[in-house]
């Protein structure tokens, strides 16, 4: 047996492992690669430019070419490059780099114009001049896009913050550069007034754009960096070259082809590259997107930004490294001291400061405590709020009906919530410094580490928390406790929410010991019954699919074999229901299910399926003797139908029913379902059987069932393909001979041409779904053959047999008789209703009610098959009746026994003391018809007079009107007593099988 893991377990799943980096997938050209061939190709070509620029091109002439001319060319390509990009789906700001591409097409216009003056014309560039104007307007777009780039402030003070920064920094640039240089380009010494102001625009546009570059380098988009570091790498490059071009020392020697020239174009074609910088490692989720990757450094700042609020994108709120966070804060704080630094310099150095450098300074002074206001109310603002947020949440941690709790790496809890003492019964002062393996159930923590260790290893990104259940230490006072407690304390069930924090964990735990019970409750509510509490037929058949299909292949052979499962049914149990009460049959159905429950082995499975109908399934052993293990699971069955025989005490009474039980075997590739099917077919057939049997299953029973089948399909094709034909037999007078009426009589035609009328057919006809079509057509049939021999001029009426339930069945409505008696125009008396199978479930006063409405239609009813079954003195008592008609088993058996002989003469005198005429079917020997007449009943049929004819012989009968009666023997016989069964008068005892009498399953075809 494994102990289970220990408590430094969790310890070493709480804390945390770094994971290996996952590999790229090999392909032709990674995104890195791609970059480095890029950027490679970009340096060389700046590298030859700088080269040719150091070198003087080789020529005055190619100087100037590559100086203005090659200049308008990068610049033009960098206006392509960003248009390009800003034309293509689902780029970010747009505008900014529509912006950029006009600054760099007015680069491009001022140089090319440059280039006009010194190239195409030949003479200097004059002061100020046509390009001008083009390189004014490359600064302020420039400007503009870079603030589209950058994140936009969240409200006013973020704005007015941003236009401090932005002053603070362009104050001190402007301070230090009108001290330096700008202070003599001021005074009103050149050619003209317009020379003067551009020597002044220029660096002053500068200015600006380095501000802009320094303050919103610390707060730029996110979004694809790469392009935007190298946006603003180009656009500093540029302005430094701007600089170095407007400062004296360069302003008077400059030249086109210079190596100044190779900074401008370096600065033109990596903003031609910026929008299509592929960054240096992305990292991408499983669908392709770009992931940023969060690492938080417990106890670190992460400077000026803010932690993502819960619910946000993955990566849209990066953290921000400590460094740029610093620099960031500190940029305003630099600038003011550059500013101040300047002012000093020329007090020091004994120069008169301007008025420009006094009042630039000033502003920027006052800037710089405007903006120190605005971040100390800021901060006393966020305090405020931080304390109100710390005070809400730590009253929700409080008050919350969850338990929360911070697990250490080591797995010691450092914080537990004021809720343990009410959900864990154990106060939150005790439980901190525990060891939390020490708190859960010992099966319960190996799938606990492995879930903690499972999590930990996930990426924080793609799962960030994960749920655990498990059971939970609670002490005396808890509010739900569990049996089974080990240390005065229960068990709780814990559903735990868990969050990385700090290496370790926080788990949010709740008590839903209440909510597994009722899953348990209603799980076995789902898979038992409710009466009995036995397994239902959900969980029987689902524990025997598991019983087939659970071995191993070893022994599936034999085990299997031998599993077996007993379908169980109660005889006569409705009729406990209906004569004592449903309560008292439900009490005998828990009886049933103790003694069942009782007699089973505890491996074995018990179960009820429904109503009065039982199972059990008994497991398979390695008995190799499949004789030996029939008998022993007979003799089980016995003894169980024994036992569920034997009386039941209800009420203080006994009450008895018997059990048929069907026995089925297990066979490899057998399911479930069939082995159910083959143990309920063995239990029909002890049913069938006579009740009360144990029978086992034969492959012969679905033989019969699949052949029942057959014949109830071609019972249906045979009612639509009009298979059927109606045979009629004339009912005599027993008197005279005389046809008085006749017998309709369905019969199926085969493909041989033979009428036939086997017992299983009608079986199948009277209890499938087609015995009510079969009902309607042979009604249908018999009255509208008896109208056309009425309109013939050979009317008689006609005898239609009937089952009692079918005439109760609303698909044979008495409107539909009268309908069809109406239609055809038969006279009263033309139709006889032969009343068969009355059983004790038919209701007799409906049944009355029924007849009599018949009788008023002129409908004369026979009582069928008097002398067996039900059909005795209640119908006799009960029913409006015309004629009584003698069961066959009375006629055959009257010249076999006396008891029959005094029990047919005796109704036949009942039928004639109420005013009842009498018949008799069957009488296929003149001995029945001579013994029959001589007792007192008025009419006869059968094979003694004549068998069942077709229309055309019918009529030629009905023509003759009579049918020679049976020859009378010498002396009226007379049982004679004893055994030997022969009639005083020397005439033999005749049985109904004797020779020359045609079976009643088969009758030719009549000549016609």
């Amino acid at each position: 047996m494994n102990s289970p893991p220990s408590t430094a377990a969790l310890d070493g799943a709480l804390r945390p492992q770094s994971a290996a980096p996952f590999p790229s997938p090999p392909g032709p050209m990674t995104g890195d690669r791609r970059g480095m061939v890029q950027q490679l190709l970009l340096a060389l070509v700046c590298a030859g430019y700088a080269v040719g620029s150091e070198l003087g091109w080789g020529s005055a002439e190619l100087a100037l070419v590559m100086g203005d001319f090659g200049l308008s060319f990068a610049a033009g390509a960098a206006a392509v490059s960003c248009f390009l990009y800003a034309r293509t789906r689902q780029v970010r700001f747009r505008p900014a780099w529509l912006l950029f591409a006009l600054s760099s097409a007015m680069a491009a216009l001022g140089n090319g114009i440059w280039g006009w003056y010194e190239v195409v014309l030949g003479r200097p560039v004059p002061s100020p001049s046509y390009a001008d104007p083009f390189f004014l307007c490359f600064a302020p777009p420039a400007i503009v896009g870079l603030l589209v780039l950058a994140k936009r402030p969240m409200n006013g003070a973020g704005w007015v913050c941003l236009a401090l920064d932005a002053w603070l920094i362009a104050g001190s640039l402007l301070t230090l550069s009108w001290s330096l240089a700008l202070a003599q380009a001021a005074k009103f010494d050149g050619p003209s007034v317009a020379h003067t102001a551009l020597s002044l625009a220029y660096p002053l546009l500068d200015i600006v754009l380095v501000s802009m570059v320094l303050v919103l380098h610390f707060r730029r988009s996110t979004v694809n960096r790469s392009a935007v570091n190298t946006a603003i790498g180009a656009l500093a490059l540029t302005v430094v070259c701007d600089a170095l071009f407007t400062s004296p020392l360069m302003h008077n020697t400059y030249r086109s082809g210079q190596l100044l020239d190779a900074g401008w174009f370096a600065g033109s074609l990596l903003l031609a590259y910026a929008p299509w910088a592929v960054p240096r490692h992305p990292r991408t989720d499983g669908e392709g997107r770009t992931r940023v990757v969060h690492e938080h450094v417990p106890g670190r700042s992460t400077g000026s930004h803010a932690p993502a609020p819960a619910g946000a994108e993955r990566g849209r709120y990066p953290a921000t490294r400590p460094i740029t966070g610093s620099l960031a804060a500190l940029t305003p704080y630099l600038a003011a001291a550059v500013c101040t630094l300047g002012i000093l310099y020329n007090v020091l150095d004994g120069r008169s400061v301007s008025r420009v450098v006094l009042l630039t300074g000033g502003t920027v002074v006052l800037a710089l405590v405007i903006r120190q206001a605005i971040m100390l109310l800021d901060n006393v603002s966020l305090t405020q709020e931080l304390a109100q947020k710390e005070n809400h949440f730590r009253s929700l941690v409080q008050g919350s009906s969850d338990v929360i709790m911070i697990a250490a790496p080591n797995g010691v809890l450092r914080y537990v919530s004021p809720a343990a003492a009410r959900v864990w019964g154990r106060p939150a002062e005790e439980l901190v410094g525990t060891e939390l393996a020490t708190l859960i159930h010992p099966e319960d923590l190996g799938c606990v580490l492995h879930e903690v260790r499972r999590f930990l290893a996930a990426n924080p990104l793609e799962e960030t928390t994960t749920r655990i259940e498990c059971r939970f230490r609670s002490g005396a006072g808890g509010a739900s406790r569990s049996a089974g407690a080990e240390g005065g304390g229960g068990w709780l069930n814990v559903e735990s929410t868990v969050n990385r924090h700090h290496g370790g964990l926080i788990f949010n735990s709740r008590d839903v010991t209440e909510r597994v019970r009722l899953q348990a409750q209603l799980q076995h509510s789902a898979e038992h019954d409710p009466l009995t509490d036995l397994p239902n037929r959900a969980l029987f058949t689902a524990r025997v699919q598991q019983s087939l299909s659970g071995r191993r292949a070893t022994d599936r052979g034999t085990a299997l074999r031998n599993t077996a499962v007993l379908f169980i049914d109660l005889d006569g149990f409705k009729a406990v229901n209906d004569t004592i009460g449903h309560q008292a049959g439900d009490e005998l159905l828990v009886q049933a299910a103790r003694r069942l429950q009782d007699a089973v082995r505890h491996g074995d499975t018990a179960s009820r399926l429904g109503g009065d109908e039982f199972a059990a399934l008994i497991a398979g052993d390695g008995t190799r003797d499949r004789a030996a293990r029939e008998r022993h699971i007979l003799e089980l069955a016995e003894r169980l139908r024994v036992a569920l025989s034997q009386p039941y005490t209800i009420d203080g009474g006994d009450v008895r029913v018997n059990a048929s039980i069907g026995v089925a075997f297990a066979e490899p590739g057998l399911s479930a379902g069939e082995l159910l099917r083959n143990a309920d077919l063995a239990m029909y057939r002890a049913k069938a059987g006579g009740k009360g049997r144990v029978e086992l299953y034969r492959p012969q029973m679905q033989q019969d069932v699949v052949r029942k089948a057959e014949l109830a399909t071609r019972l249906r094709a045979a009612l639509h393909d009009g298979e059927f034909a109606l045979l009629h037999e004339p009912v005599v007078r027993l008197a005279d001979g005389r046809v008085t009426a006749v017998s309709a009589q369905a019969r199926w035609r085969s493909s041989q041409g033979v009428l036939f009328t086997p017992a299983e057919f009608l079986r199948v006809a009277e209890n499938g779904d087609r015995a009510a079509e079969l009902s309607r057509w042979v009604f249908r049939e018999a009255v509208e053959r008896a109208a056309e021999r009425s309109a013939a001029g050979v009317a008689v009426p006609v005898a239609v047999r009937l089952p009692a339930r079918r005439l109760l069945d609303r698909t044979l409505p008495l409107t539909s008789i009268e309908t069809l008696l109406t239609r055809h125009g038969l006279p009263s008396g033309a139709l006889v209703l032969e009343l068969a199978d009355i059983d004790p479930q038919v209701s007799l006063g409906e049944l009355e009610r029924r007849l009599n409405a018949l009788r008023r239609l002129g409908v004369r009813i026979a009582l069928d098959g008097v002398g067996s079954g039900y059909a005795g003195v209640a119908a006799l008592r009960r029913l409006p009746l015309d004629v009584l008609k003698l069961d066959r088993g009375l006629v055959e058996g009257v010249l076999e026994s006396a008891r029959v002989h005094k029990i047919t003469g005796g109704l036949l005198r009942i039928a004639a003391d109420l005013g009842l005429q009498s018949a008799a079917e069957g009488m296929d020997l003149p001995e029945q018809a001579a013994v029959l007449r001589a007792l007192g009943c008025t009419y006869g049929q059968g094979a003694a007079f004549s068998g069942p004819l077709d229309e055309y012989r019918l009529r030629r009968t009905l023509r003759a009107g009579r049918l020679p009666l049976p020859p009378v023997p010498a002396a009226e016989p007379a049982l004679a007593g004893g055994g030997a069964g022969r009639y005083g008068a020397g005439v033999p005892v005749v049985l109904g099988g004797a020779a020359g009498l045609r079976s009643h399953d088969e009758t030719p075809v009549p000549p016609t």
